[in-house]
């Protein structure tokens, strides 16, 4: 294989406890056995990037240039490919791949790929995010054509009192608390018919397991790591060792 091949940017910070969490992922999802094998990474983790929901919401600065300025670095550092481990993140997404000049993959895509591969045309799935991405429809909007995907959502109480203190929690350390805020709301989309539980905000994974759920979950994370590994091993196993 040839060294500077296959090299993965993690555009992460958003917040730092989901980019490590993504770079766990990533090296779970590859087949290695020693440490040549592993995916070669670099990562730009810097966490004063505006705050992607109170943006959204016309309440604080765009993140756009900050998050430009960090993937620059990435294409700085030989990366052939821009992952980006934050849901809310992509509502800038069609402005900064460009500005990037690299290949990106769209963690939504990733996630929406797996639920229809795993439940079917059809499937009801429950979506947990922060009030930015449910609001902007960033899932129902990129849904494929023909899936007949179904969208349960948490209500507005559900949001205001459990799902975005329960992010916050996350980003604050605070895991113990994060979990007792999130699930009842995970509960509550199982009680109303999801078959499955979209994760689609990065730091939701932390305390919101396959192992912890009431019904089976689609880890928007873990489905942009496995692809992310993929496309690596692709560019590395095509040119002779």
């Amino acid at each position: 294989m040839s060294e500077g091949l296959g090299v993965v940017g993690v555009l992460g910070g958003m917040g730092p406890l989901a980019t490590i969490d993504f770079m766990r992922k990533m090296i779970e999802a590859t087949p290695a056995a020693s440490d040549q094998e592993h995916v070669p990474v670099v990562v730009s983790s810097i966490p004063q990037v505006a705050d992607r929901t109170a943006a959204f919401r016309g309440e604080g600065d765009s993140p756009l240039a900050a998050m430009v300025a960090s993937g620059r670095r990435l294409v700085d550092a030989g990366a052939g490919l821009v992952v980006m481990p934050c849901n809310t993140a992509h509502l800038w997404w069609d402005a900064l791949a460009p500005a990037l000049g690299l290949p990106m993959l769209h963690l939504v895509d990733a996630a929406l790929a797996e639920g229809v591969e795993r439940f079917g045309a059809g499937a009801r799935l429950g979506l947990l995010a922060t009030d930015a991405t449910i609001a902007s429809g960033l899932y129902p909007n990129r849904t494929p054509a023909g899936s007949g995907l179904q969208w349960l959502l948490p209500t507005a109480a559900e949001m205001l009192q459990g799902v975005m203190p329960g992010i916050a929690a996350v980003k604050a350390g605070d895991l113990t608390a994060a979990r007792g805020l999130l699930l009842p709301v995970a509960e509550a989309l199982a009680r109303r018919g999801a078959q499955a539980l979209v994760l689609g905000c990065t730091e939701i994974p932390l305390v919101i397991t396959a192992a912890g759920a009431p019904l089976p979950v689609i880890d928007a994370t873990q489905a942009l790591a496995r692809r992310a590994v993929a496309w690596s091993l692709a560019q590395r196993s095509a040119v002779p060792a």
